[in-house]
């Protein structure tokens, strides 16, 4: 794996094992991503959610690209330990905050902060995710212009979503943009 752009451009990460239990955001689904991203918003100085963290790629990436905070979530241990390793490698662990919960827990619980990014890639298989955008909406978790994004694969469809505003497809993976 390696960070696309920014000031960390280039750097690569391993994965822990072959036998890890997360699909990251492949380098050309996070380079789609990425291009629709700068072409819409200014990506410095933003408040990112990463929801689903897995390795923490999608997260490197914004911070990478001068975000101002990234918050990490992810529910296993391995996931939480590997992302913040590589943060102190990366030296970024300053604009970080990793948590180890549940992302529906988290996100019942969330009131406080609103971000300009979130950004969630469930296990493809996980129906519960259709519940994601009811409770990031419900929750006011989005800053005005914000945008959730939902990675997933062709089995859902967001699009009938009153804050559904685009689709874009990269290979078996897919985004739902949210407005």
């Amino acid at each position: 794996m390696r960070i696309i752009s920014g000031k960390l451009k280039g750097r690569r990460y391993d994965m822990p094992s072959e036998g890890w239990k997360t699909r990251p955001t492949t380098d050309i689904a996070r380079e789609g991503l990425f291009n629709i991203l700068q072409h819409s918003i200014v990506l410095d100085d933003i408040i990112v959610l990463d929801l689903f963290a897995g390795s923490g790629s999608v997260g490197y990436e914004f911070l990478s690209r001068a975000a101002e905070k990234v918050t990490f979530v992810d529910k296993f241990g391995g996931c939480i330990n590997f992302i913040k390793k590589n943060l102190k490698i990366f030296d970024i662990e300053a604009n970080a905050e990793v948590v180890k919960s549940d992302v529906f827990q988290f996100l019942q619980k969330s009131s406080a902060e609103s971000y300009d990014i979130i950004f969630a890639d469930p296990p493809y298989a996980d129906h519960e995710m259709m519940k994601i955008p009811d409770l990031v909406f419900e929750k006011n978790l989005l800053k005005g212009e914000g945008l959730l994004i939902i990675e997933h694969d062709e089995r859902h469809n967001f699009e009938k979503h009153s804050n559904f505003a685009f689709l874009r497809k990269y290979g078996q993976s897919q985004f739902s943009f949210f407005k």
